[in-house]
């Protein structure tokens, strides 16, 4: 391929992409880039068409030219604000997103979901850095994820945000309105190629927005334009439904609003959905069980490790009225001789994970998934939260994406696991002690037919079951007769049958 001048082509791009540009705006653009990037990147040139080679080659330059330090917070502040000339404005967006929408609800996500794929929002090339398999099991192909994506802080740039004062506390937090089109410190991530789809829910302003580090196809987050805690309500049941209506494509659901059982950023109202299919999902009813008080639902146990109602109607006002009645109840009750305690002086331990959906009908599905987030001198991390023995594999929150049976692990486990192998073939190695009683469990179970070809994936197939159990302790009724035994006894509490 023949080369051309880097800039040139950069702006021909953005001319492209973005109607607020036309071909007369060329000498405009290349200096407004040339303002970022240094007058002399004028001189370069590529062999690339690709807006996101071509700004990175512009980013690349200005590290080497000193315009930039050469750290990645410096890099993602320049390569957004790049990147935001070629995105069109918030309002040309939103314009263009309802326009489609017109069309159809999928017409306008995939306009949206491109777009921030092609301007750069959704890190592509970082999420395809994570380790992604299947593990079978009694409750479905749990999906298991070991998160690479985020790039790990440098420490110069760790040692010269310690340096930076911001006294503003703006934008309050990165799920916060005021994200859209913020250049990003040092200390806090770039969005100048951030845009949010503003919509209404009973008159309240919402915006809908794509995760920068997607876990799940079209990850998405629908975030309240008020920077409030997380809470679960009846409202909650509302909101959610009424995105499954907007958006039927999409599931969307909420992480609990109480630490320990819910996600990690429990500061503000948000809500987390997308185009895929769970494990949980798709897992079939254990059982139903008959609800005089609401006889157009169809309501049931779900064959999963958590303790999950699934509740199915046509009609929103009626499964609204359910659910609410289950997290009531659910806020309330107690079972001792599980350990089960709705509160301890004074504090509440009860709460629910809801997530919403269509059915292939079009009838509105509930997931209501029951949450204790007590602790004891036995589990002093959560009674019903990964206990130690596991925690060497996860520790973090079981939050909505989990629940749902997608493992989303920590960066560490790359390196170690490879050591965990070396350990098993019998190799030199530096495996973590806190791995060791599991590995060596491992070579017990495996014993006679690990090989350098296998190795691999008897410890991610052992990594995945590692999940299970997480989600096994993270349930509140065990799948055991005498936890079910208690989810029925919890069950009949509510519906007096």
């Amino acid at each position: 391929m023949a080369k051309t001048a880097l800039v040139a082509a950069f702006v021909k791009a953005i001319i492209a992409a973005n109607p607020e540009y036309e071909a007369v705006d060329d000498v405009y653009l290349s200096n407004r880039i040339l303002a970022l990037v240094g007058d002399d990147a004028l001189h370069l040139t590529t062999e690339t068409t690709n807006v996101i080679d071509l700004k990175d080659e512009l980013v690349a330059h200005a590290v080497k030219t000193g315009e930039i330090d050469d750290s990645q917070p410096d890099r993602d502040i320049l390569g957004d604000q790049l990147m935001d000339l070629y995105t069109p404005t918030p309002g040309l967006v939103n314009r263009e997103f309802w326009k489609r929408y017109e069309e159809s609800p999928e017409a306008a996500t995939n306009y949206f979901h491109s777009l921030s794929e092609n301007n750069d929002y959704i890190q592509t090339r970082r999420i395809a850095k994570n380790i992604r398999y299947l593990t079978p099991t009694d409750y479905g192909k749990l999906e298991i994820t070991i998160n690479l994506s985020k790039p790990e802080k440098d420490p110069k740039a760790i040692a010269a945000a310690a340096k930076q004062k911001n006294n503003t506390n703006y934008p309050q937090c990165q799920l916060c309105l005021q994200n859209e089109g913020y250049k990003g410190r040092l200390d806090y991530p770039a969005r100048s190629n951030h845009r949010i789809i503003r919509f209404d829910i009973n008159g309240h302003h919402w915006g809908f927005q794509y995760s920068p580090y997607a876990y799940f196809n079209e990850h998405s987050i629908f975030l309240d334009t008020i920077h409030e805690p997380m809470h679960i309500t009846e409202e909650t049941f509302v909101n959610l439904l009424h995105i499954v209506t907007v958006w039927p494509h999409y599931f969307v659901g909420s992480n609990a609003d109480l630490p320990i059982v819910g996600g990690s950023m429990l500061s503000h109202e948000h809500y987390q959905g997308g185009r895929h299919t769970f494990p949980m999902t798709v897992a079939k009813l254990d059982s139903t069980f008959t609800w005089p008080a609401h006889p157009n639902v169809t309501a049931g146990i779900v064959h999963w490790p958590m303790s999950c109602i699934r509740l199915t109607a046509a009609d929103t006002t009626d499964l609204v009225a359910a659910a609410e009645e289950i997290r009531a109840a659910w806020q309330e009750y107690s079972d001792d001789a599980l350990d089960i305690r709705a509160y301890t002086d004074g504090t509440r331990h009860h709460t629910v994970t809801p997530i919403a959906s269509r059915t292939a009908t079009g009838d509105y599905q509930l997931d209501l998934v029951l949450r204790d987030n007590q602790t004891s001198a036995q589990y002093p991390d959560g009674i019903f939260h990964p206990h130690q023995d596991v925690q060497h594999i996860k520790k973090e929150n079981i939050g909505l994406i989990e629940v749902m049976g997608l493992a989303v692990l920590p960066a560490r486990l790359k390196d170690e696991l490879a050591e965990v192998e070396k350990f098993l073939l019998g190799q030199d190695n530096a495996m973590k002690e806190y791995h060791r009683p599991w590995a060596e469990q491992l070579a017990k179970d495996n014993a006679g037919r690990i090989s350098a070809s296998n190795v691999e994936d008897i410890v991610r197939q052992a990594v995945g079951h590692v999940f299970l159990r997480v989600l096994m302790d993270a349930g509140v009724y065990k799948r055991d007769a005498a936890g079910q035994a208690g989810f029925q006894r919890f069950i009949s509490s509510v519906t007096g049958q």
